[in-house]
C-alpha cells in the first residue's frame, strides 16, 4: 500500500544542522543511574561526580630503587670524596619503615616503597656503592642531590577531596585504574539507552538471505547496531518492514514501548513508498524537523511520539552514517549525562581537491593523518550517499560549506572527530 499523501512531506522547511541538533537535544533526557561493580563499569558513563576519599599517594613514595637520604648530608659529596652513610634497614614495597633517617644515615628502598621520616630524597641505586664500616653496612654516594628528588609527596597526584571524574565521563582503562586506587568497588553508571533499530524497504533482504533481482541486503541495521554500541547504547534489532504504511506504523508504535530511542533507516524522502515521511507527520506525533540543510541525508527527520524520540535516517548507507553522527550521537550522549554531547571539532588541511559545488553544507567521510606536525583530512572515497566503502576507515567528517567553486587541496577546513 502506498503512503497517505500527507501534505507535510511536500511542505518541508530545511533546518540548519545546528537547529536540528538543538531540537533533538531539547527532547533527549538523562536516563538515570544504576549501581555496577568496577569490573562491570568499563565502557559505561559515570552518573555521579566522584571525589577522592583520600590523597594519592597516601604516603611518601619512592620513585626509584636506591637509598632514602637527607639531601643535607650530600652537599659536599664528590666522586673523589663520597659521603658515607650508615644503612639502617632495607624497605621493600609494602613495608613500613621502623627507623627515621637522622644525620649521616640512609635506608635501602625499592621503587614504590614508603620513604622514612627524616629523608627528603632518594638516590638512585646506580649512583651508589655499598660497603661496610666497623662491621656495619654503609652506602657511599659521590654526588649531591636536591631535596625532593625521586620522591612523591603525600597527595602529589591526587589530593583529598579532589574531583576524580565528572558526571558523564566514559570509564576506560585509566578511569578504572583511578577508581581502583581510591577504593571504588562500585559506581553509579548511567543506564545504557535502549535503541530500537528498524529498517524500511521492500527491497531489503536479511543478511543471510541469497541475493535476488532488485534486492539488496540490509546493511544499515548492523552498522547502526555497531554505532549504538560504540556510543554507549544497547541496540534492539527489530528487523525490516516493507513499504506498507500501516505495517510500518504498527511496528514503530510497538517498538516505542520498549526503547528509549527509535532509529529507522529508509523511507524519509518524498517518493511514493517513503512511509516514514508520513509516520513522523501523524497528528499524534510532534514533528521536530523533516529536512536538514545538509548533504548527504537532507530528508533526515525527527519526531516525538509521547515522550519517545524517533530519528528517521536516510536509507543510503553513507547518509545514514552521517545522520547518526550528527543527531543520534548527541541524543545518546545527553541520555548518558555527557556534558558536551556534540562531536568535537578541529581545524585541518584538506588532503585532496574537493570539486563538488554545494548548495547545502556537506559532511564528507574522511580519515585524519598527521604530516610534518600538521593535521590533514582526506575523503575516504567518492562522496556519494549510497556508498558503504567510504565508511570504512573514516574517523572524521569534513564540513564543507556551501560553495560554487569547490575546495582545493591544502585549504583549511573544519572537521568533526567521530571516533570515541
Amino acid at each position: 500500500m502506498q503512503h497517505t499523501d500527507s501534505p507535510e512531506r511536500f511542505r518541508r522547511q530545511a533546518k540548519q544542522p545546528e537547529e536540528a541538533q538543538r531540537a533533538v537535544l531539547d527532547h533527549a533526557r538523562f536516563l538515570g543511574a544504576e549501581n555496577v561493580s568496577l569490573y562491570e563499569a568499563w565502557g559505561r558513563h559515570l552518573a555521579e561526580e566522584l571525589i577522592a576519599p583520600h590523597p594519592f599517594p597516601a604516603f611518601r613514595r619512592s620513585g626509584m630503587d636506591g637509598y632514602a637520604v637527607r639531601s643535607a648530608d650530600l652537599k659536599q659529596a664528590r666522586p673523589e670524596s663520597p659521603a658515607e652513610l650508615e644503612v639502617l634497614e632495607s624497605l621493600p614495597g609494602g613495608a613500613e619503615p621502623k627507623h627515621p633517617i637522622g644525620p649521616g644515615q640512609a635506608s635501602r628502598i625499592m621503587t614504590g616503597g614508603m620513604v622514612p621520616e627524616g629523608a627528603d630524597a632518594v638516590v638512585m641505586l646506580e649512583m651508589t656503592s655499598a660497603g661496610e664500616r666497623d662491621g656495619m653496612p654503609i652506602v657511599r654516594i659521590g654526588k649531591s642531590v636536591p631535596s625532593g628528588v625521586n620522591l612523591s609527596e603525600i597527595g602529589s597526584e591526587i589530593r583529598l577531596g579532589d574531583r576524580l571524574l565528572p558526571v558523564g565521563q566514559p570509564i576506560g582503562p585509566g578511569e578504572s585504574a583511578l577508581l581502583a586506587s581510591c577504593g571504588y568497588t562500585r559506581v553509579a553508571a548511567a543506564r545504557r539507552p535502549r535503541v530500537a533499530i528498524l529498517s524500511t524497504g521492500s527491497e531489503l533482504l536479511e543478511v543471510d538471505e541469497p541475493l535476488a533481482p532488485a534486492k539488496i541486503r540490509n546493511s544499515n541495521a548492523p552498522m547502526l547496531a555497531a554505532l549504538v554500541r560504540e556510543f554507549g547504547g544497547e541496540p534492539l534489532m527489530l528487523g525490516k518492514v516493507p513499504d506498507r504504511a500501516e505495517e510500518a506504523e504498527e511496528r514503530v508504535r510497538q517498538a516505542l514501548s520498549g526503547c528509549d530511542l527509535l532509529l529507522t533507516s529508509g523511507g524519509v524522502s518524498v517518493g511514493d513508498y517513503d512511509v516514514m515521511a508520513d509516520i513522523v507527520a501523524r497528528p499524534d506525533a510532534k514533528l521536530l524537523f523533516n529536512k536538514v540543510a545538509m548533504r548527504p541525508g537532507s530528508p533526515t527527520s525527527a519526531a516525538l511520539f509521547g515522550e519517545k524520540l524517533i530519528l528517521a535516517l536516510s536509507g543510503n548507507p553513507g547518509a545514514c552514517f552521517v545522520g547518526f553522527h550528527l543527531f543520534a550521537v548527541p541524543a545518546l550522549r545527553r541520555m548518558l549525562g555527557v556534558e558536551r554531547p556534540l562531536h568535537p571539532a578541529y581545524s585541518a588541511f584538506l588532503g585532496e581537491d574537493f570539486p563538488k559545488v554545494n548548495a547545502y553544507r556537506r559532511y564528507v567521510r574522511a580519515a585524519t593523518e598527521i604530516r610534518d606536525g600538521q593535521v590533514w583530512v582526506t575523503p575516504t572515497g567518492d562522496d556519494k550517499s549510497s556508498l558503504m566503502t567510504t565508511i570504512v576507515g573514516s574517523d572524521c567528517l569534513i564540513e564543507i560549506p556551501p560553495t560554487k567553486e569547490g575546495l582545493k587541496r591544502g585549504q583549511p577546513v573544519k572537521a568533526w572527530k567521530i571516533r570515541p
